[in-house]
């Protein structure tokens, strides 16, 4: 056999003090959005009522309430932020070894429900194996997605 590659973005987090949880529970939270963004979509707001041409104060204030422009903006900006989130996303699956990312792949973003052990008999690797890529996966995401949460002493 030849050797094995190492991949060059796994690091040490012993040096910084890194949550692990909170890093892990952070990158999770980001996976999850990246796939419903995938399966889904991005769903537009819509206004309720049609917006008046005058403007209307209020109270004494004399805020002025722009629900339609609101609601434009957010859609504007919110699409284009899961789109960037969903191409570094894919830039940092990219930095994965092949085996990580369908570890990653077949845990966060495909048949949701299914177990572990599922996966690990399909692939045919023990679940302790199963359980270090996942790990090792994840804290590879968190540095280059720049997740990582610090310990706060």
């Amino acid at each position: 056999m030849g050797k094995r590659r190492k991949n060059n973005l796994q690091l040490t987090f012993n040096i910084l003090p890194i949550d692990e949880k909170a890093t892990r529970h952070a990158v999770e939270e980001y996976i999850e959005i990246v796939r419903q963004y995938r399966q889904i979509g991005f769903v537009r707001r819509e206004a309720a009522i049609t917006q008046a041409y005058v403007y209307r104060e209020h109270q004494s204030t004399n805020a002025i309430s722009k629900q339609t422009e609101t609601i434009a903006v957010y859609n504007v900006d919110k699409e284009a932020e899961l789109k960037e989130k969903d191409r570094l996303f894919s830039l940092a699956m990219e930095r994965l070894s092949s085996v990580q990312r369908e570890v990653i792949q077949r845990s966060y973003l495909d048949n949701e429900g299914e177990f572990d052990y599922i996966s690990c008999g399909e692939m045919g690797i023990s679940e302790s194996t199963f359980r270090r890529l996942k790990v090792d996966s994840i804290r590879i995401l968190a540095v280059a997605l720049k997740l990582e949460e610090y310990k706060i002493d």
